[in-house]
């Protein structure tokens, strides 16, 4: 009889998420992502824009404006990000939704980074909290960067307006989706010379009491002015900054906002995290995510920093794992900087915890809290040596399952379409040399990427699935004929 182990999935010492598709790429499924990669993320950050009282809404502000001429990135009267496309008199048939789904039955969470005009009446925001209620542990940024001047919403209200729309959002969101977190991404602390508070404490200082989740967006290395400039010596449209200094504005500023919070710990990501090849090239760019992360794994000050989000996975510019080839929006070019983050992401500081938790017997009830928060299944298989065949293949009643197994560090996905899914590529770039005993973990994401009530009282955070017997797991050592 096979040995099965229930398990549990959490958190890391410091999760990871990736941005995908923004002003400067286009959404990239995770299917391509999870097989570049290796592993899914903890979470995935999808970036939408809602203004539903303009007059070209909901058309793209770069299709709506394409008469005009535009001069930097946010020139457009609304925010050139995709149009969220649900709210009132819209459907949840299209954008974010399917993106979310995707995102959500590869076993990662959603962060949905959304601009929203903030003049807009209440019911306009409570028919977006019941939308994205459905989607379990989602994350929800609310007008980030709200201390700068360059999106839309910038211009349509004070900043203190600005940060009263993020605590009556919050509020509406807490009501109509208690599942859902909020995140205030705001300058933070930029000169510390002048007594180490945030830009524009005074305002937002409210707001940094009520957010769940704090943050600060952080390029080492930033081309602004992209696409409208390219970035040359003697050039105003870019910057570079020490990765030193960028570590110490974070840790500052988690430090300032626990501050006014009386002490008060809350988690401290950075939702926007790069430098910019434009500025430094792809070689720089590489090596500074590196040092960043160096100095992170290294600071005897553990706990203040909850997470990074690598903005973003495919770029039309210098700010992606790929650039987008020019050719064809389908294809990437990856770039050095894929390989440094691929090598982040598989190290154990930043890969998420699992441990045993007992014995386990067919049929097993698994739950999916989310990444951070499911319940699997550990099933030990011996390899005599390298194989030459490794798959695994589910049938009757477990045909049809949506499932994230992983083996050997690598992770695969099988999609309700799916029967058999090949595990070879989990030896491919590790290969084993000699015996050895390794676990084939399998958990159970949502199928449809959403929760669904009729899993009970606790479906708001939590979904089930059950998988009824041994799936059969084909293990070679040597070609079929020789």
């Amino acid at each position: 009889m096979q040995n099965i182990y229930k398990i549990h999935m959490g958190a890391a010492n410091c999760p990871v998420d990736l941005g995908d598709g923004s002003e400067r790429g286009e959404y990239v499924n995770q299917d391509y992502i999870i097989n570049k990669l290796g592993r899914p993320h903890r979470a995935v950050n999808l970036m939408y824009c809602y203004y539903p009282k303009d007059e070209t809404w909901p058309v793209r502000a770069r299709y709506a404006f394409a008469d005009r001429e535009i001069a930097f990135q946010w020139d457009y009267p609304y925010d050139d990000y995709f149009p969220y496309m649900g709210g009132i008199g819209g459907s949840t048939d299209g954008e974010p939704f399917t993106c979310m789904q995707d995102v959500r039955r590869h076993g990662q969470d959603v962060i949905l980074t959304l601009t929203v005009d903030p003049t807009l009446p209440d019911e306009y925001l409570v028919k977006i909290a019941q939308e994205i209620r459905p989607y379990g542990r989602i994350q929800v940024r609310i007008n980030h960067e709200a201390t700068g001047d360059w999106f839309s919403f910038t211009k349509r209200a004070s900043y203190a307006d600005i940060a009263q729309f993020f605590i009556r959002f919050h509020n509406i969101i807490k009501k109509e989706a208690p599942n859902v977190s909020t995140i205030l991404c705001i300058g933070g602390v930029e000169h510390p010379e002048k007594g180490g508070v945030i830009e524009m404490e005074e305002e937002f200082a409210p707001a940094v009491k009520v957010a769940d989740i704090w943050s600060v967006d952080k390029y080492m290395a930033l081309h602004w002015g992209w696409p409208f400039d390219v970035a040359e010596v003697g050039g105003n449209s870019f910057s570079r900054s020490k990765v030193e200094t960028t570590y110490q504005l974070t840790k500052l500023s988690e430090k300032r906002y626990k501050e006014i919070c009386g002490g008060v710990k809350k988690p401290m990501v950075m939702s926007e995290f790069n430098a910019d090849g434009d500025v430094t090239g792809p070689y720089d760019q590489a090596q500074m995510v590196k040092d960043f992360v160096k100095l992170l794994k290294e600071d005897k000050d553990q706990g203040w920093f909850n997470g990074f989000t690598f903005y973003q996975f495919r770029d039309r510019g210098r700010l992606g794992l790929e650039i987008e080839d020019p050719n064809n929006p389908d294809c990437g070019i990856e770039q050095p900087v894929l390989g440094a983050y691929k090598e982040i992401i598989h190290d154990e500081y930043f890969k998420p915890k699992t441990e045993r938790t007992g014995d386990a017997a067919f049929p097993i009830k698994l739950r999916w809290g989310g990444s951070e928060d499911a319940e699997g299944i550990e099933i030990p298989l011996e390899f005599e040596k390298a194989p030459v065949f490794c798959e695994v293949t589910f049938d009757g009643e477990d045909e049809n399952l949506n499932l994230m197994m992983e083996i050997n560090g690598k992770w695969f996905y099988k999609s309700p379409q799916a029967k058999t899914i090949d595990l070879m590529p989990a030896f491919f770039e590790k290969p084993l040399d000699g015996a050895k005993e390794l676990t084939l973990r399998i958990f159970a994401p949502p199928a449809s990427g959403m929760n669904d009530p009729a899993d009970g009282e606790d479906w708001l955070t939590n979904s089930y699935t059950t998988i009824h017997k041994l799936p059969n797991i084909r293990i070679r050592f040597a070609p079929i004929v020789e």
